[in-house]
């Protein structure tokens, strides 16, 4: 009896399983493909929350944590780096202070048998017709028109009109400028003046040459200490060209001045005179 019972649940069975497999048969996969993508678009944001969750609840947000302490050790950067930059400039004011001074000492060296001031350039006025500049001393230092200006390298000027605080300064290579001088190898006498003639104007033309005088490249010029202004022997500047003429009493010459007019910054100002 129980044989016959196992028999036919056993028949059974298999009749099930015949019936599964018939259905799942005849399932139309695009439909089902179509379940897994819905049922995907519903679990998956499920899915995303919770992982996310689980990291915050296990310490994964260090990243975020980490960003914030970046942007505060940038911040910091950035605000050292400003004082940096800070110090540097006030380094830069110093060292430039310092080289002034060294200027002015050594100015101070080199013309030591003349009283002097010293004084730096605080404005140029230069053009075709004209190169001057305002020094930064006056009246009140004891300066006066007429006195002769310096640099290291040899004579600037004289001092064309003052204030209470400031002095102008007409240059030699100033049109209206004129300068008695001497060859110093010859001792001959010459005038030299600024001049307007293209591509000369930073140079000085030299005439009223005496026709016995030797001219030579390269001779050096100084002040004779005759006209009034000038105190003798500083440096002018070079004999840089010769220009002969049919005529040798109109012959004249180009100086190069001593001083770079274009670079000078720091002058003394004789105020004694004359040696």
């Amino acid at each position: 009896m129980y044989q016959k019972k196992t028999g036919i649940v056993g028949i059974i069975i298999t009749i099930v399983i015949l019936i599964i497999l018939v259905i799942i048969s005849n399932i139309n996969l695009e439909k089902l493909s179509y379940i897994e993508n819905v049922v995907s678009s519903i679990v998956m944001p499920i899915q995303n929350g919770l992982t996310y969750l689980k990291n915050k609840i296990t310490g994964n947000t260090e990243f975020f944590d980490d960003i914030t302490k970046l942007q505060q050790e940038n911040d910091e950067l950035k605000a050292k780096n400003a004082e940096l930059e800070q110090n540097l400039r006030e380094f830069e004011i110093i060292k430039s202070e310092n080289t002034t001074l060294k200027e002015y000492l050594s100015l101070t060296e080199k013309y030591s048998d003349y009283e002097t001031k010293a004084a730096y350039i605080i404005s140029k006025d230069i053009s075709n017709y004209s190169n001057v500049f305002v020094i930064n001393v006056g009246e009140k230092d004891g300066i006066q028109a007429n006195m002769t200006v310096i640099s290291d390298k040899g004579l600037v000027g004289h001092v064309i009109s003052v204030t209470s605080n400031t002095a102008k300064v007409q240059t030699i290579i100033d049109t209206a400028s004129t300068v008695s001088a001497v060859i110093s190898s010859s001792r001959d006498t010459i005038i030299c003046k600024g001049t307007l003639e293209e591509n000369k104007q930073n140079l000085l033309k030299a005439s009223y040459i005496p026709t016995s005088a030797n001219l030579v490249g390269g001779d050096k010029i100084e002040t004779s200490g005759m006209g009034g202004i000038y105190p003798k022997g500083i440096v002018v500047g070079t004999i840089k060209e010769i220009q002969n003429t049919k005529n040798i009493t109109n012959r004249y010459a180009y100086i190069e001045p001593a001083v770079d007019f274009d670079k000078v910054e720091t002058v003394l100002v004789i105020t004694n005179g004359t040696v």
